[in-house]
């Protein structure tokens, strides 16, 4: 623990942490209020799977675009813009009358306008630490991560059950302005400037790191997005067990990412991590009980966190500085449309099968996961004893003497 206190001594990295994670805790809240509202509304899990799908989508198509576009005018104006679009677009989600067409259509615009925080506080961080301290400041940001996911889905449950889903959604509208601004008016944003990059739009994707952490976020996030549909289909709207059971799924993922991120990272990092979410996912599947749910995701937790730190990690090792943002826009992407893809077969087999349906397509993308970090592994960067900052963009040029 000494060495994540040490990192939060750092001049600015305890404030930019809590500004993007306060930033980001929407996200937390945001796909637990949307299918809660619309599944009340509409009376289906398959419809509000497929707002989910649509937001997601949305979200996807902006993720490496809006990444890109950070370097060209700068993180400001672009957070700017988009926080103040996506606001709007997640109050209007609440207050509509529930007609889906309507519902697509601004759910799309919702994820379209997604400020891309994510990709902009982690082209930050390479600036702010040591070279030594980096892969240690990733594990950390994707453990702290997890108090979004712990507390966003108890706050979501506890509001849209108790007081209602359209309060439930505008509270999540209110963090979101607040905690953006928050993020938009650290120094660091205006301290650090992303170069433009010289190649061309999505040339980056090819880096093998790249589209290895692409697929293997995809696969995670869609095994994640089908946990949550299921577990809420379990429990319904009723209590508060559903919001609990989420809580200790992200709390399994903060006690794996604070317990790994210390160790070096190989080219067996991300397959053993990914085993680890395979087997208790697969579990969770022969009993939709409480305390069993309970038990069987806080192990599945376990290596949520450490195999995003491993993604962002090598992913930051393998391209130079001024394609980090655009890189981690498509890693997002693969992530994003994991999550819409999760969501809506999760919705579409709760119809069909009950909630046992959401923990089969879950344990399904699982498994995929795992065999796809085995295979890997080549293209998985050794950082033994390895700098894990990007690649410079400038780089010494050799004179040869005359």
């Amino acid at each position: 623990m000494s060495a994540y206190s040490d990192i939060l001594k750092s001049p600015g990295v305890a404030r930019i942490v809590a500004a993007q994670l306060t930033a980001r805790f929407p996200s937390g809240m945001l796909s637990l209020a949307f299918l809660l509202h619309v599944e009340q509304q509409t009376g289906s899990y398959g419809l509000a799977g497929l707002v989910l799908a649509a937001t997601s989508i949305g979200q996807a198509i902006a993720g490496p675009f809006t990444s890109r576009l950070m370097g060209i005018h700068g993180m400001r104006p672009v957070l700017w813009i988009t926080l103040a679009v996506c606001s709007v677009a997640v109050v209007v989600i609440g207050l509509i009358p529930p007609l889906m067409p309507v519902y697509l259509i601004v759910g799309f615009i919702a994820g379209l306008s997604s400020p891309p925080v994510q990709p902009a506080v982690r082209t930050i961080y390479p600036k702010m630490v040591n070279s030594k301290q980096l892969t240690p400041l990733f594990s950390l940001d994707a453990s702290a991560q997890e108090i979004i996911w712990v507390l966003g889905p108890v706050v979501t449950t506890f509001v849209s059950t108790q007081v209602g889903t359209v309060w439930g959604i505008l509270l999540a509208a209110v963090i979101m302005i607040g905690g953006g601004l928050w993020f938009i008016s650290s120094p660091e944003l205006g301290l650090v400037r992303i170069p433009r990059s010289k190649r061309r739009f999505g040339v980056v994707l090819a880096r093998p790191a790249v589209l290895l952490g692409t697929i293997i976020g995809f696969l995670l996030v869609g095994a994640s997005a089908a946990i949550e549909a299921g577990v809420v289909a379990v429990f319904g709207h009723g209590g508060a067990e559903a919001g609990l059971v989420l809580a200790v799924f992200a709390v399994g993922s903060l006690v794996g990412g604070l317990s790994f991120g210390h160790l070096p990272i190989g080219p067996w990092a991300m397959a053993r991590r990914m085993f680890i979410i395979f087997a208790g996912t697969a579990l969770a599947a022969f009993v939709m009980e409480f305390w069993w749910l309970a038990a069987t995701l806080f192990i599945a937790g376990v290596g949520i966190a450490p195999v995003f730190a491993v993604i962002f990690a090598t992913v930051s090792s393998s391209v130079k500085f001024s394609d980090t943002a655009e890189a981690y826009g498509w890693v997002g992407t693969g992530q994003l449309i994991g999550a819409a893809i999760g969501s809506a077969l999760a919705g579409f087999l709760i119809d069909g099968s009950g909630a046992v349906g959401a923990f089969w397509v879950a344990a399904g993308f699982a498994l995929a996961g795992f065999l796809v970090a085995l295979g890997g592994r080549p293209w998985t960067p050794d950082l033994r004893g390895r700098d894990a900052g990007p690649i410079p963009d400038t780089e010494p040029v050799s004179i040869q003497p005359g």
